[in-house]
């Protein structure tokens, strides 16, 4: 039997953590080359997209390019093979109808994940980042949208109670992503893969089992 790609969606604002908690995601199942675990997740980050690529504003009212180009990269990756982790503020007035899409097409497993946090602990955790702080919290107010679920059927809703290693593991434990087989041709038919050691990070930088 053949195994079709994974497509993960995560999304919600909780400063910063949507994203870090992706980055961590598919950190733990790495390509070959960097980790040596045995499969390829590629990372869609919404916001790179759009911002840095499309170079587009998030604003209702307007017939935005970014959806439409956000989940072609995600639906041409699952297409190649690559299991997919699709993260951002997809805010469901713009996003629902091309992720509804996007997930009724895959023929392979589909989660959707959730971070409901509420707008104070936002900011208190986009206050907390490292990098820069580039806006303000009547900024962040004008982008908050209370439990803006996309409504499809076994979405996973995080509290803002989960911890990080928590989010994390629930995400691993429930996508079923540690087993999945690969497909691309990293690890599967590239020589340099065939040379290395494919063994999967140790115990002890998994996330904490809860």
């Amino acid at each position: 039997m053949v195994s079709r790609p994974n497509l993960e969606r995560a999304y919600r604002y909780a400063g910063g953590l949507k994203n870090y908690v992706a980055n961590m995601f598919a950190a733990y199942i790495p390509s070959s080359w960097a980790l040596r675990a045995p499969t390829v997740v590629g990372k869609i980050e919404q916001d790179y997209l759009r911002r840095i690529i499309l170079r587009e504003h998030d604003i209702s009212g307007t017939e935005p390019v970014a959806p439409t180009f956000i989940t072609a990269a995600a639906r041409n990756a699952l297409d190649l093979g690559y299991h997919v982790v699709l993260e951002g503020i997809l805010h469901t007035d713009r996003y629902a109808g091309v992720l509804h899409q996007l997930i009724g097409q895959h023929s392979g497993p589909s989660h959707v994940y959730y971070l409901n946090v509420s707008f104070d602990e936002t900011v208190r955790r986009h206050q907390t980042r490292t990098e820069a702080v580039n806006f303000t919290p009547e900024q962040m107010r004008d982008w908050y949208d209370d439990e803006d679920l996309l409504g499809t059927e076994g979405e996973h809703v995080i509290a803002e109670t989960s911890t990080f290693e928590q989010t994390v593991d629930t995400i691993l434990r429930s996508s079923g992503l540690m087993s999945a087989p690969p497909s691309t041709p990293c690890p599967v038919h590239c020589p340099r893969c065939a040379g290395e050691d494919n063994t999967a990070p140790s115990q002890a930088a998994r996330p904490t089992s809860y």
